[in-house]
């Protein structure tokens, strides 16, 4: 088990690592997405708010230095001197010229606290020169990528309006790996009209791909958002709760146990989310599925395949 847990978690991987514990610190680096600026598209993917993904991230009218300190003091009564992942969360952050890259990265990683860099993105905004960027800085600190897949069923794709293909994720993939560059992949469960086939053809997905990490999303509306429009014209039944814990739990036995699992749910603020307004209690869904594991004597990996 990895720390007395029954799925190999993050806090796992770098407790690891680092020797003790380490928070992330959510960022705005200031960047938009090809898939709002009119390269791709203008309105984003259908669930992404108008802060890019990024609702508990830092102010991005503010410095990255001004914001890592914000968003300590966030955390400062449970975390009051420890070092932490500065996580550049919204919106795509590798769009934008390698000098500006370069500039916002490094002065992350001048914080005092900072030890590594989470950098989230999407798969067509892997150039060339953007990884030597992150291959340089990666041989001196911990950095990781995470790309939003969201799902492989390309009926869905283009209904959330991923904007780019499956065959980009796999090439990009490979390019990071090529070059040692950890990355992590996003799924959201319960998109509109898929099944739990669809789901876990997507997991097995991620396993073939061998991503260092993955994240499980809950699909959850956010006020004045494209997918809050179709929810109100289309309506679709949202997730209940016990069946996502018991798909979570399913996931996770056929994950990749070397795999880290960096989130099993994920939610919106109170003052935005239309529902399921279960999703706000988080704590509940961790022990659900922490004591479902428990239950069937079960664990991440218990029924993995390697194809």
């Amino acid at each position: 088990m990895w720390d007395n847990k029954r799925f190999h978690t993050l806090n796992y991987e770098l407790k690891k690592k680092f020797g003790e514990k380490i928070y992330k610190v959510s960022l705005d680096g200031g960047f938009t997405c090809p898939n709002r600026d009119g390269t791709l598209a203008y309105k984003g993917c259908i669930f992404c708010s108008d802060k890019g993904s990024g609702e508990f991230a830092g102010d991005r009218r503010k410095s990255i230095g001004d914001q890592i300190e914000d968003q300590l003091k966030l955390i400062e009564k449970k975390f009051p001197k420890g070092k932490v992942i500065a996580y550049f969360q919204s919106f795509t952050n590798t769009y934008a010229p390698i000098e500006k890259l370069r500039k916002i990265y490094s002065e992350a990683l001048s914080h005092p606290r900072v030890v590594g860099l989470a950098i989230a993105t999407r798969p067509d905004c892997l150039q060339n020169e953007v990884l030597d960027l992150l291959e340089e800085l990666g041989r001196e600190y911990p950095i990781w990528i995470e790309l939003g897949l969201q799902t492989v069923n390309e009926k869905t794709s283009q209904l959330i309006n991923r904007g780019y293909s499956l065959e980009q994720f796999t090439i990009s993939a490979e390019n990071l790996r090529k070059r040692k560059i950890p990355f992590v992949t996003h799924l959201i469960l319960g998109l509109p009209g898929e099944s739990k086939t669809d789901i876990l053809k997507s997991v097995r997905f991620v396993n073939k791909s061998k991503s260092w990490g993955i994240k499980l999303h809950l699909m959850h509306v956010i006020k004045d958002t494209a997918l809050h429009e179709y929810y109100k014209k289309k309506y679709f039944p949202l997730m209940e709760k016990q069946i996502y814990i018991e798909l979570v739990v399913e996931i996770l036995e056929i994950l990749d146990p070397k795999m880290t699992v960096h989130r099993i749910t994920g939610d919106g603020t109170r003052d935005t989310l239309i529902g399921p307004l279960w999703s706000l209690d988080k704590r509940s869904i961790l022990n659900g599925v922490d004591k479902l594991l428990k239950e069937k004597n079960s664990y991440q990996g218990k029924f993995y395949k390697e194809d």
